[in-house]
């Protein structure tokens, strides 16, 4: 996990347990790291305005303040189903990991009754799908660069089976019933190109930032018929 990967899960765990504090070392022993490692990560989260503070002594830690964490979110067991049938669906997709910590998540939040019956409504409904019901990730590599814009070098291989060196500066990912592209700005070709993940035979992730480029000037060949991810209706 990456600094940046774990400085949000931080924040997360401490809303989870708000408003009981938590000790660095328990937060350590969590995210795998040293307890001063956890400290500069709990500093740099309050200099960045992340309202938590620490209180001394034995039963003492971090906490955030309660008044900043989201009230709880009543899933209905068709909701919680509807969320998982979308997810399976999805297939081989950007950012699977944070999917599937949603999902958790879903679940955690519905009280044990709506649970229980989320599971027994789920018992009863099934999918045919030629890759599998395992929800699997990209590479991570891909995903970070698209995340923090950063330019990533690739070996691509052709729908002829030619393989080539690229330098890509990532705009987003596009995605269809059976397959997710990497939409970017192509140096080699000093033009837009989509590239299918599922041809990327290799990885690597620079540490220089590219660009900001909207993803239907990049790829024209894929902007027709695509929409934007909903979040917010």
């Amino acid at each position: 996990m990456n600094r940046t990967d774990r400085l949000y899960a931080i924040v997360e765990r401490l809303r989870a347990a708000a408003p009981r504090p938590r000790t660095a070392k328990e937060l350590a022993e969590r995210f795998e790291v040293s307890v001063r490692t956890i400290e500069r990560d709990l500093c740099a989260l309050q200099e960045s305005g992340v309202p938590i503070w620490s209180t001394p002594g034995p039963g003492g830690g971090y906490s955030i303040d309660p008044t900043m964490t989201l009230p709880p979110v009543n899933f209905t067991p068709r909701e919680a189903l509807a969320i998982a049938i979308a997810l399976s669906r999805a297939g081989p997709m950007p950012f699977a990991d944070a999917a599937r910590a949603a999902q958790h998540k879903v679940i955690a939040a519905m009280s044990t009754e709506a649970a229980g019956q989320a599971r027994e409504l789920a018992d009863r409904v099934r999918l045919f799908l030629p890759g599998g019901d395992e929800l699997r990730g990209l590479s991570p590599e891909l995903e970070q660069a698209v995340l923090e814009r950063r330019v990533v070098e690739i070996a691509y291989e052709d729908a002829a089976g030619a393989v080539s060196q690229r330098a890509i500066e990532p705009a987003g990912f596009v995605g269809r019933e059976d397959r997710w592209y990497l939409v970017g700005w192509c140096r080699l070709r000093d033009a837009g190109r989509s590239f299918r993940v599922d041809r990327v035979r290799a990885v690597r992730l620079t540490d220089e930032v590219a660009a900001a480029r909207p993803v239907e000037l990049v790829g024209p060949d894929l902007s027709d018929g695509t929409h934007q991810i909903p979040l917010v209706e």
